[in-house]
């Protein structure tokens, strides 16, 4: 998490430089970076390594400029190459030099702050609103066995996220890194953990649940062209491809693209339960109640079943987290993080308590049970011949729900990066629209790999317990900075009580499976592990004692990334601490 000095110049044919200073010099030279951090080798105790001796290859080209600031990528003092005359840069002035005290950062290239609190609060519940209210009521009502313990496992569900969504706020405003909980971690454990969770999102929980999505808004899309017959499924794979292939180019094009489009699906789908919550209250206005008589007869108290019941709810509640993907991009981050969660959490929570009281108004136990999407259940009685815009609506939320992944998993793969864990090439971002094309490329290709498994959803079930495993470590990293770093700057502190009592329920959420579905969970720890030869031979290892092959493949694929997407490495805004080492009085305290 080291600042980063100004980004290695771009390559052009109109220019060039000499061979002694091709890219990889120039980034020994001008870029150092420390060790990656490991448990006792904190992010605010590294120091610098060796980096690796020239490759001695001029297959790796020359460097060349294409800042549009005279100089802007030069050293001062040194020679600006073009086309073999060298111009040579003046030194900066003393007021202007670099010092330990005024780190660099406020002029490089970084991501730009466009997310404002109305985008923000559209990014958190467009994610949590995707097809799980329209599909999981079924789970839960088939785990809880009633109508009225459903409604206690909903509603507790939502306190739950509320509970995670606030130990978040708190994380996001002390640590103002993106990433969410792979920051948190990495900043509380060190490096090693936070590449374990990193790996696990790789390969399970980021390509997992955007193909799944990416499938389910597909099936929804083709359903009323098919309405008595199988869906095709190349059609299927193809038509969520080609959604996972626009979106990324809309966030590929400008970060305000995919905000507008997160806002205006999101508006669509709260439109469309809020037109499925008016029919059941009206409903139940008319007197249609005896759903609701002798509510909890039949409950099942087992607490397997409970866990399980808790388990398909907090599916549905799953994305309260999205914004601390990209706290960078955040305007005022320390206002608007905390102010997009507290105004989100309480409409969605409200949103599905009611829609489920509309569905189980409307049908009885058995047809909620037997029905595939409850929401299409609930139109075909209540909308008739316009049941096709129930199907819409669950489309639309789907897209949605996929834009907000793709925004938030490509952070992850950005900051990733910049710490040293993935390829350099995945911290670029375009020099003009500011976005990290390489990382949504990345990211939108993985899930294009996994459209290509037959039986997509049997992943998902290694999603929850890899996802609540470091959801649960990252809020016991919080604990543990509040040991560590009793007196850091938090602009938002809260009571202890919140994060001891998530961490507690996030145990339960984790043994549970363990002991009910013991087969997906142990392979859900084996993938997660299978990161720690990686580590241990890519990653721990200084540069110099990495492959000479891998050197050089890395090195090649930077260069051509920069060709192919325009784009420049960044750097991170300090953002010191004003006051270091002063607890603030004037914080907010809750």
């Amino acid at each position: 998490g080291e600042s980063r000095v100004p980004s290695p110049p771009l390559l052009s044919p109109s220019l060039s430089l000499p061979p002694s200073r091709c890219l990889g010099e120039w980034e020994q030279s001008r870029r150092p970076r420390g060790p990656v951090a490991t448990p006792r080798d904190k992010p605010e105790d590294r120091a610098p390594r060796a980096l690796p001796p020239p490759l001695g290859d001029e297959r790796f080209g020359a460097a060349t400029m294409l800042d549009r600031a005279p100089y802007a990528s030069v050293p001062p003092g040194e020679a600006q190459w073009t086309g073999g005359a060298a111009v040579e840069r003046p030194p900066e002035s003393p007021e202007r030099a670099e010092t330990p005290e005024t780190p660099r950062g406020g002029g490089g290239m970084q991501l730009k702050k466009e997310i404002s609190l109305v985008n923000g609060v559209c990014l958190i519940v467009g994610n949590m609103i995707g097809s799980g209210i329209f599909v999981s009521p079924k789970g839960v009502l088939m785990h809880s066995g009633s109508y009225g313990l459903s409604l206690v496992v909903w509603a507790l569900g939502g306190i739950f996220s509320v509970f995670g969504a606030l130990c978040y706020a708190e994380l996001g405003t002390t640590i103002t890194k993106s990433g969410a909980s792979y920051a948190y971690i990495l900043e509380a454990f060190g490096g090693f953990l936070a590449f374990v969770r990193l790996w696990t999102s790789l390969l399970i929980i980021e390509p997992t649940g955007q193909a799944v999505i990416a499938l389910t808004l597909a099936n929804y899309l083709l359903q009323p062209v098919f309405p008595t017959c199988a869906l095709p499924y190349t059609a299927a794979r193809l038509i969520a491809a080609a959604s996972v292939g626009l979106l990324t180019f809309t966030n590929c094009a400008h970060v305000k693209w995919g905000t507008r489009v997160q806002d205006v699906f999101t508006y669509a789908k709260v439109v469309a339960l809020i037109v499925i919550i008016i029919a059941g209250l009206v409903k139940l206005g008319m007197g249609q109640t005896q759903h609701f008589e002798n509510s909890f007869q039949g409950s099942s108290w087992n607490p397997g079943d409970m866990a399980l019941a808790l388990y398909s709810a907090l599916f549905s509640y799953s994305g309260w987290d999205t914004l601390n993907f990209v706290t960078e991009e955040i305007k005022n981050p320390t206002r608007n993080l905390p102010m997009s969660i507290g105004i989100s959490m309480p409409i969605v929570t409200v949103i599905y308590i009611l829609t489920n009281v509309a569905y189980y108004t409307i049908l009885d136990f058995n047809a909620i049970i037997a029905s595939e999407a409850v929401a299409v259940t609930f139109a075909d009685q209540i909308f008739g011949v316009f049941n096709w815009t129930i199907m819409l609506a669950v489309a639309m939320s789907c897209f949605g729900g996929l834009n907000a992944s793709i925004l938030a998993a490509s952070r992850l793969f950005f900051v990733g990066s910049r710490e040293g864990h993935l390829p350099d090439a995945l911290s670029m971002i375009h020099v003009e629209r500011y976005t990290p094309i390489p990382a949504l490329l990345f990211n939108g290709l993985m899930t294009c790999v996994y459209l290509c498994v037959d039986d997509i959803f049997q992943l998902i079930n290694y999603y929850s317990f890899s996802y609540w495993l470091f959801v649960g470590l990252s809020i016991a990293g919080q604990l543990y900075l509040r040991w560590k770093q009793p007196h850091r700057h938090r602009p938002l502190k809260l009571s202890l009580f919140f994060p001891i009592v998530f961490c507690l329920c996030t145990v339960f959420l984790v043994a549970v499976p363990l002991y009910s579905d013991t087969i997906n969970s142990l392979i859900g720890i084996c993938i997660a592990l299978s990161g720690i030869p990686v580590y241990l031979l890519t990653v721990y290892p200084p540069e110099s004692r990495r492959p000479q092959f891998l050197r050089r493949f890395l090195a090649s694929f930077t260069r051509y990334t920069q060709f192919l997407c325009y784009c420049v490495l960044t750097e991170l805004d300090p953002d010191p601490d004003p006051n270091p080492g002063v607890e603030m009085t004037e914080r907010k305290s809750l």
